[in-house]
């Protein structure tokens, strides 16, 4: 955008606001936006343009790619001439004013299109086009105690105003309340950001140009008019949606009586029959449990289920009396259940419902049996037995002796034992379910729950799984010959601490962390390709894959040169390091805690001092 010295900071203020409108029409319709009102209009194509779109009709031909002066000036003649056609008053502007890119003359053009295309259709009670919009905005926000908008000016410089009355139409935008109200920049950057971004009012204004002690009055008419078009859009598809639910409810609310009444008798003859039915041929199967559960179920249905099926037996024989009532009101004709829905027939099916009841009683009663005593055994045999094979686990591994591959070998072995064992938790927990359901709380035959076994169960599991990660590094470890057990340490603590699922692998965020901790940074390209390289196909990175990695680059890139500038670079200059800046560099803890240890203060006791430490190592 143009600067323009010397002249009122209202004139840079409507230049802005001015060509955000214009470009917030032409790139609606795909055309490309103006950059500068001086220059930009002076041809008078983007202003035929502009017209073209905001009149929505043709201004019909003129020259599109004018070269001469002449050519400029015919083009803006049209322009001028269907604006006076519009009834639109204008004075003291000609063509060669735009031509010559007279921009005082062309803001009062476009201020005039704004209030005859943008702001003239707004009033209200029969106020002007501004007195309406300023109507608009204070019943809008007439609610908040902290917004007097009393103008077009000062009374939006702290934002309130724009934040209320994004509130009020858009409350899952912003949290009016919790707004900071002495925070003006930040309201206004808020406000504007949200009706931009989420509401789509194209942002006329920036921050400063509102920030001021009187903002331009034509700058803030054009902004807020955009406001009013888009919350009136919303208002009105809100309002036109009442009007047709009102509608469609008055309309149906006869004929949803009579569905609701054959709905709900149907579903309740039909929940009479299949409660009988169910009944009729429920069988036991012989635990207690299920006679237990029975019997409640059957008392749960005299003190829920009848006496709902009780009050929806009453409520529809109300509701076919109010359906009668309300068509006889309203002059419609009589309404007669059909055939199987009717009153009589429901009263029917209601008798047989309570000669069945007896029935059901009876059998309940004749079927319980003491069967706790078994439960209690069955589960002691199955908790001892799951409890044993756990014990047996846990003393293999302690066991193990041999090579390292007889070791995993082993563990591999103890790691199958366990498979039989979760379908023996399995059986235990069913179990442990009916023990529940039987209210058996004290078992003399065994000292195992099966919460126990289930977590002691998930511990042997955890255990083997640490062993094999264990033991596979190691003979991973063992090939290295050409690392000293100081740098195999030290690989192994970081890639463990970087394993965050334990799954004895790195992915590749891991790995990238990993390598960062021990002075490896590589740009996002590069550790793609670098992982890539690394994991060989797979995933993600093993222990091997790492270790072999930190061998490739060990051995060509830990020169103390190297490591004394890796701390440079993690101290960002300074001649000593912090905990702060190692912790930053995602240094493990452990090699943090060893470094304290060995490395020297700095004389300003702030920190570590580094060069004195790297120059002790290369002597």
């Amino acid at each position: 955008m143009t600067a323009f010295p010397a002249t009122p900071a209202w004139v840079a203020t409507q230049h802005k606001a001015f060509l955000r409108w214009t470009n917030s029409h032409l790139e609606a319709r795909g055309i490309t936006s103006v950059q500068n009102l001086h220059s930009d209009f002076s041809d008078g194509v983007k202003l035929i343009q502009l017209l073209e779109i905001i009149g929505n009709e043709s201004l019909g031909r003129y020259a599109a790619r004018p070269k001469l002066r002449v050519q400029k000036a015919e083009n803006v003649i049209v322009a001028l001439e269907y604006i006076r056609r519009r009834g639109i008053q204008l004075y003291n502007i000609g063509a060669e004013d735009i031509v010559d890119g007279n921009v005082k003359l062309i803001l009062g053009l476009l201020w005039t299109l704004i209030l005859n295309f943008s702001i003239s259709e707004i009033n209200s009670e029969g106020h002007t086009a501004k007195e309406g919009l300023l109507l608009w905005c204070q019943r809008k926000t007439v609610l908040y105690d902290d917004v007097e908008i009393t103008d077009f000016s000062a009374s939006w410089n702290n934002g309130l105003a724009f934040c209320a009355l994004l509130d009020r139409h858009r409350p899952d935008l912003i949290d009016y309340d919790s707004l900071d109200k002495s925070d003006a920049k930040g309201n206004i950057e808020l406000a504007l950001k949200l009706a931009s971004e989420e509401v789509g009012i194209p942002q006329l204004l920036d921050v400063e140009d509102v920030l001021v002690a009187k903002p331009d009055e034509r700058s803030i008419m054009t902004y807020v008019a955009h406001w009013f078009h888009a919350f009136s859009a919303l208002d009105k598809i809100e309002t036109a949606g009442r009007r047709v639910e009102k509608f469609v409810e008055v309309m149906s609310s006869s004929y949803d009586l009579q569905h609701s009444y054959e709905t709900r008798i149907k579903k309740l003859l039909e929940n009479i029959a299949d409660q009988i039915k169910s009944w009729d041929t429920a069988v036991f199967s012989g635990t207690y449990s299920d006679a237990r559960t029975q019997n409640q179920d059957f008392s749960k249905y005299k003190s829920q289920l009848k006496r709902s099926w009780i009050a929806e037996k009453t409520e529809i024989t109300s509701m076919l009396g109010n359906i009668k009532t309300k068509l006889a009101t309203y002059g419609l004709k009589d309404y007669e259940p059909p055939s199987g829905l009717t009153l009589a027939e429901l009263d029917v099916s209601w008798k047989h419902l309570v000669q069945a009841e007896g029935q059901r009683s009876k059998r309940i009663n004749e079927t319980i049996r003491d069967i706790k005593e078994n439960l209690r055994k069955k589960f002691a045999e199955t908790a001892n037995t799951v409890a044993e094979k756990i014990d047996s686990v846990s003393i293999q591994l302690v066991q193990l002796d041999g090579e390292l591959e007889d070791q995993q070998s082993q563990v591999k072995k103890v790691e199958r034992q366990l498979e039989p064992v979760k379908d023996l938790l399995t059986a235990l927990q069913k179990l442990s379910g009916d023990l529940e359901e039987a209210n058996v709380e004290e078992n003399d035959y065994t000292v195992y729950s099966y919460d126990e076994l289930q977590y002691e169960l998930k511990l042997a599991q955890s255990a083997i799984a640490k062993k094999l990660s264990f033991i596979e590094n190691q003979i991973v470890a063992r090939s290295m010959t050409n690392l000293t057990p100081i740098q195999l340490e030290e690989f192994e603590s970081v890639f463990r601490y970087f394993d965050k699922r334990q799954q004895n692998s790195l992915e590749e965020v891991e790995f990238a962390a990993a390598l960062a901790s021990l002075g490896l940074v590589y740009s996002e390209d590069e550790m793609h390709e670098v992982f890539d390289d690394v994991r060989e196909g797979e995933p993600t990175v093993s222990f091997e894959h790492f270790i072999r990695y930190m061998v490739d680059v060990t051995e060509d890139q830990n020169t103390a040169e190297q490591v004394l500038q890796s701390f440079m670079e993690i101290a960002e200059g300074k001649p000593y390091i912090t905990e702060f800046d190692l912790r930053n560099s995602l240094v493990p803890d452990p090699m943090i805690e060893q470094l304290e240890e060995i490395m020297p203060k700095d004389e300003t006791e702030q920190g570590l001092d580094y060069i004195k430490f790297m120059e002790k190592l290369c002597i």
